[in-house]
């Protein structure tokens, strides 16, 4: 499992997560705090951090981290888990990745 950012700037930093399924606190603890300091550094404070609602990003304690460390961020219930035009990765970079990968 990986995980990888995306902006108009370049890439995070991936974070290579293993074998094990991902749950909230690794999410909370291993890669939140990558998106954040990339997206600081990119940007400074003007930037929103945006997900789908795969489980470990709706839950609660992740949600509030979300709203507590980052300058502006989509939460839950605003965000369109299956809009090709919100989140291009998942309907074709990733598959170049993994192409690439294979």
């Amino acid at each position: 499992m990986v995980w990888l950012g995306a902006c108009s700037k370049g890439v995070s930093p991936l974070v290579i997560l293993g074998t094990e399924s991902m749950n909230h606190e690794r999410y909370i603890k291993n890669v939140l705090p990558v998106a954040l300091k990339y997206g600081n550094e990119m940007f400074g404070n003007d930037w929103i951090f945006q997900q789908d609602n795969a489980t470990p990003y709706t839950h609660i304690l992740t949600q509030q981290w979300c709203q507590e460390h980052f300058p502006m961020f989509i939460d839950k219930d605003h965000w369109v888990p299956n809009s090709p035009d919100l989140n291009p990765l998942d309907y074709c970079i990733w598959d170049e990745l993994v192409g690439h990968i294979n």
